[in-house]
């Protein structure tokens, strides 16, 4: 072939340019699969972020409602309080100007003294226990939410457990009676924010799935160097054709605009994390029981050994 033919030329050129396309496209698409990656990470971590916003948006709402309760009969309370002592200090200060011991009396009549003593026992009792009411809704928030916590660290597994029991009772307590059966269980290595939000989640489909009044049993036990944590609720059930594809991402039975179907996958992906796993059992018409295995310790990678 002569090399100095114009299509000669043309031909050695195509062929050089078809060798270096392979390299070409190899390198494209790697630096392009490095950049979906990375988005999908980061959209990942927004739709995660996004359900627990949505968690947090639910539960405040609840409690709101639990507070304020507590907080409006000790209002009324110091109401009634504010009543009581004007008509006291109208005695009290009778005693100064009263012409007799029988004005006296009839002043006391008046203001219906016996009541009024027995009563301020009363309101004073009630309005302590709306106060302590309300600092335990504190104290469980707290507990609950740990947010700056997020090392691996030894935690009271039951106690987190009743500072969400705390937290999601008003989803709860019109829906089921929980009852619980707590072993004697170690210090757990964990990172209890994430696993009190797992709880969250399983508590409050247990109470969703109840359509009328049932009742939801929690179990705590030590396996071995295992804590079994069981949820179990008398529900609806989940079907055979459902139960594969309840920790899917955006999978949920629920109506539209009520579940975004991203909690038990994130309550799946937080066991994972802690080198745990979760079971779930179900039969249609009887219930659901999930199951949650946590190590006490996590593994030692080996050089922390």
């Amino acid at each position: 072939m002569n090399l100095n033919d114009p299509q000669a030329s043309r031909l050695t050129n195509t062929i050089e340019t078809r060798q270096a396309l392979p390299m070409s496209k190899a390198a494209i698409p790697q630096s392009e699969q490095e950049m979906m990656n990375a988005r999908l990470e980061q959209a990942r971590r927004q739709l995660l972020q996004s359900e627990k916003l949505a968690a947090i948006g639910q539960l405040a709402a609840g409690v709101a409602h639990e507070i304020n309760n507590p907080v409006g009969y000790v209002y009324s309370n110091l109401q009634s309080l504010e009543s009581y002592l004007t008509d006291l200090f109208r005695l009290t200060d009778a005693v100064d100007s009263a012409d007799s011991l029988d004005s006296l009396k009839a002043i006391k009549q008046n203001i219906d003294y016996e009541f009024v003593r027995h009563d301020l026992k009363d309101l004073l009792a009630e309005s302590r226990e709306g106060i302590e009411r309300v600092k335990t809704i504190i104290s469980a928030m707290k507990d609950f939410s740990h947010i700056e916590e997020e090392e691996f660290k030894p935690a009271d597994i039951q106690r987190g457990i009743e500072s969400t029991l705390n937290v999601v009772n008003n989803e709860l307590k019109y829906k089921a009676e929980v009852t619980r059966e707590f072993g004697d269980l170690p210090p757990v290595e964990c990172i209890i924010s994430q696993i009190n939000q797992v709880v969250m989640n399983l508590l409050v489909n247990a109470a969703h799935a109840i359509d009328d009044f049932g009742e939801i049993r929690i179990r705590t036990r030590e396996a071995g160097d295992t804590v079994i944590i069981e949820i179990e609720d008398t529900g609806r059930g989940i079907s055979q054709d459902n139960i594969n594809r309840i920790f899917e991402p955006f999978f949920t039975t629920k109506p539209i605009g009520k579940g975004t179907g991203l909690g038990l996958s994130l309550s799946f992906n937080i066991i994972e994390k802690h080198n745990g796993r979760i079971d779930v059992e179900s039969a249609l018409g009887k219930g659901t029981c999930f199951r949650i295995a946590l190590p006490a310790k996590q593994p030692r990678a080996p050089e922390d050994s």
